[in-house]
């Protein structure tokens, strides 16, 4: 038996592979990996797919200098600008969102944090979905204090995202104006407040494989329950704007390694599918379990029936 098919086997029965074995997995043969790695999802995750959808709920003028982001005011990229949208607003988005048949909504903001006033716009809009709606509710606000993320959550949010994006080894190399720490600390306070977490990252800014099984590794060990895999879609202004694409063969080989990883998470395509010809099709057959629908932050995205089919059409139940 080959070495991917051990290790899958000793993970069905609750091993937890190290980044040795990780690192090695990413070198056997992608075509019986990807294989794995759904039988893997199979096993701990069954045939269901997750359909989340965001909202940019505040927009550009960010002071973080995060070299992928085009709301960074520290770089030319071309991002709208605006304020903290009306309840109303961010209300109509998610339930256009749940008539869709999204399962989870997130309310997105640029910017290091949000202020006491915008929590508060923030938990009256959570409050008007819950008279409407049933949908879940997701919040990425940056690095909110304990207090914050406990009114959030008590206002409705059951889930809180943070994006680590990188290991915490190349971090300093993408952003300077906040520390890795930061981020976990926020995962941390989000899960004490009762929340769920939601974080990943982007992959293909420069960094190893070895550097994104250690992010894998960091979600691991904070028990997060849905992981993001943005694929880094290069926009002009910003300082990653002539970032080479990275290979498809490797977009797949990453997200079956982080299967065996994360064997019972949510591991979400995010942002840069778009970009792939099959609109993520084959990523999704290598161990993937949900998507986010509609358009991300700063570019455009996949509607919600088209991931919907396409999902079906793949065997799983939407």
């Amino acid at each position: 038996m080959n070495f991917t098919n051990e290790l899958k086997n000793r993970v069905l029965k609750g091993y937890r592979p190290g980044e040795e074995e990780a690192l090695r997995l990413a070198e056997e043969d992608p075509e019986i990996l990807a294989q794995a790695a759904v039988e893997i999802r199979e096993h701990f995750c069954g045939s269901r797919f997750h359909l989340c959808a965001i909202v940019s709920a505040k927009s550009g003028e960010c002071g973080e200098n995060c070299k992928f982001c085009a709301q960074s005011c520290r770089c030319n990229g071309r991002a709208e600008q605006y304020g903290m949208l009306p309840p109303d607003k961010m209300a109509e988005n998610a339930l256009t969102g749940a008539k869709a048949g999204i399962e989870r909504f997130a309310f997105v903001t640029s910017g290091r944090t949000l202020t006491d006033a915008e929590v508060d716009r923030l938990c009256d809009t959570c409050r008007r979905i819950r008279e409407q709606s049933g949908i879940g509710l997701c919040s990425s606000n940056g690095l909110l204090n304990r207090k914050q993320l406990e009114r959030l959550h008590k206002a409705g949010i059951s889930r809180y995202h943070c994006n680590l994006e990188t290991s915490r080894s190349f971090f300093p190399k993408i952003c300077t104006s906040h520390t890795y720490d930061e981020k976990i600390q926020t995962l941390k306070n989000a899960a004490q407040a009762g929340m769920q977490l939601c974080s990943g990252g982007i992959i293909g800014m420069g960094e190893t494989m070895r550097d994104r099984i250690e992010m894998a590794l960091t979600l691991r060990d904070l028990g997060v329950a849905s992981v993001p895999v943005n694929v880094l879609n290069p926009i002009p202004g910003t300082p990653l704007e002539k970032q080479p694409r990275l290979p498809y063969t490797q977009i797949q080989q990453t997200i079956s390694v982080f299967r065996f990883l994360l064997p019972s998470a949510e591991i979400r395509f995010a942002g840069g599918r778009i970009l792939l010809p099959d609109k993520g099709r084959q990523a999704i057959c290598s161990g993937l379990n949900a998507v986010i629908s509609g358009d991300m932050l700063t570019t455009r995205g996949i509607g919600a029936k088209d991931d919907a089919d396409m999902a079906k059409s793949l065997g799983f139940a939407v």
